[in-house]
C-alpha cells in the first residue's frame, strides 16, 4: 500500500522494518508507534527471521522526532499515555531475542534518537545528525531518551544534548558512544545489511543470551549480572548449535548453525 505506515522485506534472514512517512519525515504518531510495536513483535515470533535492521524511507530523516502537531493537541494525562505507549515500543526492540540494527539514514532527533538507542546497534551516514530538542518544544525527552542516552554515553553528554538541545554529527555521536559506525552515506545499506547478514548467520540461541546477558546486567548488580551470564553459559551446552559450532572449530570447517 502506498500509504502504509511502514515499508517490511525480507532478505533472506534478515527483516527490514522501514518507518514509511517521508512527507513528515517519519515522525512518530501514536499510529505508528503501535505499527512499529506489532511489526517488531511479529519479527520476534517469526522463526524464518534472525536479524532485524530498521530505518526510515526517504533521503533526509531516519525519523525526525515524535508528531509534533499531534502532541500540541494532548492534555496532561494523554501526554504521560503518549510517553508510555513510546516506552513499550522502546522496550520491545531493546529486549527483542533478535539483534536489531538502526541504519540512521539522515536526522535521528528526539523520538528519533530514542528509537535508534533502542536498537541494539546502531550505524549512521556520515551525512546524519542525531539529538535531543525537546528542550525547545518546552518539553523533555519522553521515550526514554534521558536514561538510554545516560547510559550509552555519560552523564555530562547526556546533559549537554538535552539542556541545550542541539543536534550533533554522525562522527562526534560515535564519539560519545551514541552511534557504533559511521559510513559514507553511499555505502550505508550495503553496510548495513552486510552486518545483518553477519548477524543472522550467527548461532541464534548464542546471539539471543548475549543480548539477554546485557540487558539483565546493565539493570542490576555486576554480581547479579555475573550469577546470569553463568546460568546462560551452561544452557548453551545443552544446544545443538554449541555442539556444531564447537565441531566446526575443530575440523576447520564454517558452522550451520540451526537455533536449536
Amino acid at each position: 500500500m502506498a500509504d502504509a505506515l511502514l515499508l517490511i522485506d525480507d532478505i533472506g534472514a534478515v527483516r527490514r522494518i522501514t518507518v514509511n512517512r517521508p512527507d513528515k519525515l517519519n515522525a512518530l504518531n501514536a499510529a505508528t508507534l503501535d505499527a512499529l510495536r506489532e511489526a517488531f513483535d511479529a519479527a520476534a515470533a517469526d522463526e524464518r527471521v534472525r536479524a532485524v535492521v530498521l530505518t526510515g524511507a526517504g533521503p533526509k530523516a531516519f525519523v525526525a522526532g515524535a508528531d509534533i502537531a499531534e502532541m500540541n493537541t494532548l492534555a496532561p494525562v494523554q501526554g504521560r499515555d503518549f510517553s508510555q505507549r513510546g516506552q513499550r515500543l522502546m522496550r520491545t526492540i531493546e529486549t527483542l531475542p533478535k539483534p536489531v540494527i538502526a541504519m540512521i539514514n539522515g536526522f535521528a532527533l528526539g523520538g528519533g534518537l530514542e528509537l535508534a538507542m533502542a536498537c541494539h546497534l546502531r550505524i549512521a551516514a556520515d551525512t546524519a545528525k542525531v539529538g535531543q530538542p525537546e528542550i525547545n518544544l518546552g518539553l523533555i525527552p519522553g521515550f526514554g531518551g534521558t536514561q538510554r542516552l545516560l547510559r550509552l554515553a555519560g552523564r555530562a553528554a547526556t546533559l549537554e544534548l538535552c539542556l541545550l538541545g542541539a543536534p550533533i554529527d554522525a562522527v562526534r555521536a560515535q564519539q560519545l558512544g551514541i552511534v557504533n559506525r559511521v559510513v559514507p552515506a553511499a555505502e550505508l545499506e550495503a553496510q548495513t545489511m552486510a552486518l545483518a547478514e553477519q548477524l543472522a548467520n550467527a548461532a541464534p540461541l548464542a546471539l539471543r543470551g548475549i543480548l539477554d546477558c546485557v540487558n539483565v546486567g546493565g539493570e542490576c548488580a555486576i554480581s547479579e549480572g555475573l550469577e546470569y551470564e553463568t546460568t546462560q553459559f551452561g544452557l548453551m551446552f545443552a544446544t545443538e548449535d554449541m555442539r556444531e559450532g564447537t565441531a566446526a572449530f575443530l575440523e576447520r570447517r564454517k558452522p550451520a548453525f540451526r537455533g536449536r
